[in-house]
């Protein structure tokens, strides 16, 4: 295997020697969190469709077994698939809140979404954006529209707007989950509640028989608490999400005044959206 030097710093500024192997940074000391390395292998299996557990053990410097047991609790939580002498990938309706996870799904049909959104957003509006990928897409377009304000629970959303010129920032606390990078339940339900938005930017996992569906209870409170906020509301669903579904009743398509895909729905998905007769537009992505 190729190892490269380089010169690392340690937390107390001083350098010290660091060991590049593969994709991964292992400083001299040997210390990475078991958090650390099992969140690293989750995304290196994402992206391939087999890692070896020689390989990981080999660029992460421990032991297989080590890596036999990161493998077995990921599997537990449903983020992969352990298979003879590896994994592969087994994204689950519970990691498919992953917010890494999202990111690597539908990219091109998101952009186009976020492109086609950012017109109905004028300058000196509120405009409410939730935790979703789709709605991050958007909100790296919003400066653009400036001067807005914009209010998130994304914590993803926050840093890409934190020094943007002309967009106040208001961030809605609660209890974070790392998962998400986000912040929800009760606590945000309230934060959200006491304000109110032009304009709503949300997106789902899940849409069956005209209803939109979430795998998590506190993130659906926190959505369903941004609905009754906003004056206009805007889902935004690449056609993926389309004939799933997920643990929790998020609300039905006819709580949004817009709702709008991409060009990749199927019959099944359009005529859900006529069957549940809410004004829609798709998108042509590219």
């Amino acid at each position: 295997m190729n190892i490269t030097r380089q010169l690392d710093v340690s937390s107390s500024g001083k350098p010290h020697r660091a060991e590049r192997r593969g994709s991964e940074l292992i400083g001299n000391d040997g210390v990475r969190t078991q958090f650390q390395r099992q969140d690293r292998i989750a995304e290196m299996v994402l992206q391939q469709p087999f890692v070896a557990a020689k390989d990981l053990a080999e660029g992460f410097g421990v032991s297989l077994m080590t890596i036999h047991r990161d493998l077995d609790e990921l599997e537990a939580r449903g983020v992969l698939r352990k298979v003879r002498g590896g994994a592969t990938p087994q994204p689950s309706s519970l990691f498919e809140s992953n917010v890494r996870y999202r990111l690597t799904l539908a990219g091109e049909e998101k952009q186009a979404l976020a492109r086609a959104a950012l017109p109905l957003i004028e300058p000196g509006q509120a405009v409410l954006i939730d935790e979703s990928t789709t709605g991050l897409a958007l909100a790296r377009l919003l400066p653009e529209r400036a001067p807005l304000t914009v209010i998130t629970n994304s914590l993803s959303v926050m840093q890409e707007l934190r020094s943007a010129r002309d967009i106040k920032l208001i961030v809605l606390g609660g209890d974070y989950w790392p998962r998400h990078e986000a912040f929800c339940g009760l606590a945000c339900e309230a934060a959200v509640s006491a304000l109110r938005a032009d304009v709503l930017f949300m997106s789902t996992t899940a849409i069956s028989a005209g209803v939109a569906y979430q795998p998590d209870q506190d993130m659906a409170i926190a959505k369903r608490a941004m609905i009754a906020a906003a004056a206009r509301r805007v889902l935004l669903v690449d056609h993926t999400k389309f004939g799933r579904v997920a643990l929790h009743r998020l609300a039905p398509l006819t709580d949004f005044d817009l709702v709008m895909t991409d060009a990749g729905i199927d019959d099944a998905g359009l005529r859900q959206l006529r069957e549940a007769d809410v004004p829609f537009e798709v998108v042509a992505s590219g």
